[in-house]
């Protein structure tokens, strides 16, 4: 069975491009071009990552190339009228940059994505060094898994634990949607077993279809 990815380290890209501070703006857009990404990390010393320049930021350059802003205009635009006449990446960068270590989960990623407004993060060490950079789609990668790999770790890891003297417990995927049902001694149990299951990489969602087992029927199979 395949492991369950279950940190940023499992899924994030390895082979990285960067520049250092003192790339131009013409390498900036040059790099970006050539390797067919929106944004990258800006490095300096033995590879510690200090900000990430992306296409948002060198487009001012040419939004202001032929344009007169007003007064309020240019209050209201000082960054970006800074990065217009920007001329290295150091000074195109959005600083400091939004990391995350390998460690991390990948609803952490995930979170820290959402808040901060940003598509991809660096991942870096201890130190702020680059090790890899994840995206959206690498945080995506869990819904890829097998439904037959998502019902084995539903089994053993919610099932087998929250239930051991019920064998009786069903456990179906279909698609991604977990589907538990059978006959509880415990229904009190069920939100928590349904807390579990989604909790297990790659489940789209959680159906719970349980029933009770009456006094009479409890003492018979115990």
């Amino acid at each position: 069975m395949s492991e369950t990815p279950h940190i940023v380290g499992d899924v994030m890209t390895r082979t990285v491009v960067a520049v250092g501070r003192d790339a131009s703006f013409k390498e900036v857009v040059q790099t970006l071009g050539e390797w067919r990404v929106s944004a990258m990390p800006v490095l300096e010393g033995e590879g510690r990552v200090i900000g990430v320049v992306s296409e948002a930021d060198l487009l001012p350059k040419e939004e202001f190339r032929d344009s007169d802003p007003d007064r309020l205009q240019q209050l209201r635009r000082l960054p970006d009228l800074a990065k217009a006449g920007a001329l290295t990446a150091e000074e195109l960068m959005s600083s400091p940059a939004v990391t995350v270590h390998p460690d991390a989960t990948l609803s952490e990623a995930a979170r820290i994505m959402a808040v901060r407004g940003v598509k991809r993060l660096p991942v870096v060490d201890t130190e702020g060094k680059l090790l890899g950079i994840v995206s959206r789609g690498d945080l995506l990668k869990v819904f890829l898994r097998s439904d037959q790999d998502i019902e084995e770790e539903v089994r053993r890891t919610v099932v087998s634990y929250l239930f051991p003297g019920d064998g009786g417990i069903h456990v179906r995927v279909d698609e991604g949607v977990v589907t538990l049902s059978g006959r509880l001694r415990d229904t009190a149990r069920i939100p928590v077993a349904a807390r579990l299951t989604r909790a297990v990489e790659g489940v789209v969602d959680v159906e719970c279809h349980f029933r009770g087992v009456g006094p009479d029927e409890a003492e018979r199979t115990a």
